[in-house]
């Protein structure tokens, strides 16, 4: 492959991605295309065009805490590994295929905007929520209200919160959120409205489920990681009734 050819794909797979990939998805993206490439050659290539990935900034404090709730348990207890078969985000204000919400201000119809929307997602796609579904969220006041936690109880699902003072607790979506700050509302800001940040935003989630390649899973996306996990599952289901 000469060096001009490459550059062009590279170029489009950094372009298509929100300008976020370094090196290595850029690779990986190239791999699955069927490019037979070596890493070192595209990272060559993306100093030459002046390409890179997304590079975190200082963390900014949102959560709001109020010691007047009672808070529910962490029933996760930092356990990502086994609850967390994949990276879809399931609560906080981003729920990437499954839903999320947006709004000006941090109150409690934000959060149950955004489950009710997840919970109607889920059983559109056919994976309804059942026993044993677990919420969990930090300590921020919108998830200890009266309000929410009676809307969990209605719906089935289990309460969890973080604890206080473990920066562990809520890792999984402190790591999401800080992938769609970096890559979405900071470089693309200042942003003139909520509408501009609500379609937006439903671009990128849409992006991140169904084509943006994720190292913990494999290098694939989301909604490709589930499926295969869905077939794996059915077909270890199908071989345990006929055994």
């Amino acid at each position: 492959m000469c060096d001009e050819w490459l550059k062009t794909e590279v170029t489009r797979i950094h372009t298509d991605n929100y300008r976020v990939y370094g090196a290595r998805k850029v690779w990986r993206q190239l791999q699955r295309e069927g490019h037979q490439v070596a890493r070192c050659t595209v990272e060559r290539l993306m100093r030459e065009l002046g390409l890179h990935g997304a590079r975190r900034g200082r963390k900014i404090r949102t959560t709001s805490r109020d010691d007047g709730h009672e808070r529910a348990v962490d029933l996760l207890r930092r356990d990502f590994t086994v609850s967390s078969p994949n990276r879809r985000w399931v609560t906080e204000i981003i729920h990437a295929i499954i839903c999320w919400a947006a709004s000006t201000t941090k109150r409690t119809r934000l959060v149950l905007d955004a489950l009710d929307m997840a919970l109607w997602r889920r059983d559109q796609a056919g994976h309804p929520a059942g026993p044993g579904l677990v919420h969990h969220s930090d300590a921020g006041s919108q998830y200890t209200s009266f309000r929410f936690t009676t809307h969990l109880v209605a719906a089935g699902i289990d309460a969890s919160i973080d604890t206080v003072g473990d920066a562990l607790d809520n890792a999984l979506m402190e790591s999401a959120i800080g992938l769609y700050k970096t890559e979405l509302i900071k470089p693309r800001g200042p942003w003139k409205n909520l509408t501009g940040v609500e379609l937006a935003t439903a671009e990128y989630v849409d992006c991140y489920n169904s084509t943006r390649l994720h190292g913990e899973i494999g290098h694939v996306p989301p909604d490709e990681y589930e499926a295969l996990h869905d077939r794996q599952n059915h077909t270890e289901l199908q071989v345990t009734a006929t055994a």
